[in-house]
C-alpha cells in the first residue's frame, strides 16, 4: 500500500464520518463545524486526485463563502427560529418511512457493491487514455487554459452559478431580518 492510498484512506474516512456526524447530530452548531471539516477532507481528496485548482475552489467557494454564510445565517436567526429546530425526537423506524428505508439501504448495498468491485489502480478506460496519448499533463498552463475557459466557453454557466450564490445570500440577509413584532 503506497502513500498515496494511505492518505487517501484517511481523507476518504474523514469526509465520511464528519457527513455523517453532520447528518446525526441534533446541535446545529456542532453541525456546522462539522460540515467544515468534511469541506476541506474533500478539499484534500481533491489535492489527491491532482486537482489543485478545484481544491482551492473547494476550500474559497464552500468553506470561504457558502458554510460562512450558513454560519451568520445561523448566528443571525432568532431564538423562535431555533426552537422551532429543536423538535421532539420523532421514531425513524415507522411504516411510513418503510419505502424511504428501503432505498437508502439498496443503495447502500450498491455502493458497497461498486466500492468493492472496482480497482481504482487499473481502471481500463484510465490506461486506454493513456496509451492513446488522450490524457491532460500537468503543466503550468493548466489554470491559465481554466481561466480562459470560464471567460469564454462556459461563461453562461459561470453567470448562473454567480447568481445562485446571489440568491442565497439574499436568503440568508431576509431570513436572518427580524420580524417587526405587531
Amino acid at each position: 500500500m503506497t502513500a498515496a492510498n494511505i492518505l487517501f484512506d484517511i481523507m476518504s474516512f474523514i469526509a465520511l464520518a464528519s457527513a455523517l456526524y453532520v447528518a446525526a447530530s441534533k446541535n446545529l452548531v456542532r453541525s456546522i463545524f462539522m460540515f467544515f471539516v468534511t469541506l476541506f477532507a474533500l478539499a484534500g481528496l481533491y489535492v489527491l486526485a491532482l486537482a489543485d485548482f478545484v481544491a482551492v475552489t473547494q476550500i474559497v467557494v464552500y468553506v470561504g463563502g457558502i458554510l460562512v454564510l450558513i454560519l451568520f445565517a445561523f448566528m443571525l436567526s432568532g431564538r423562535e427560529t431555533l426552537d422551532v429546530l429543536q423538535q421532539p425526537e420523532r421514531k425513524v423506524w415507522k411504516v411510513s418511512n418503510l419505502p424511504a428505508l428501503l432505498i437508502v439501504g439498496l443503495l447502500f448495498v450498491v455502493l458497497i457493491n461498486v466500492i468493492l468491485k472496482t480497482d481504482a489502480d487499473h481502471l481500463g478506460w484510465v490506461s486506454d487514455s493513456i496509451k492513446s496519448k488522450n490524457y491532460i499533463a500537468n503543466s503550468g498552463d493548466m489554470t491559465a487554459n481554466i481561466g480562459i475557459n470560464l471567460m469564454t466557453r462556459y461563461l453562461l454557466p459561470f453567470e448562473v452559478i454567480s447568481i445562485l450564490l446571489m440568491m442565497a445570500l439574499v436568503g440568508a440577509a431576509h431570513l436572518s431580518r427580524k420580524e417587526q413584532a405587531v
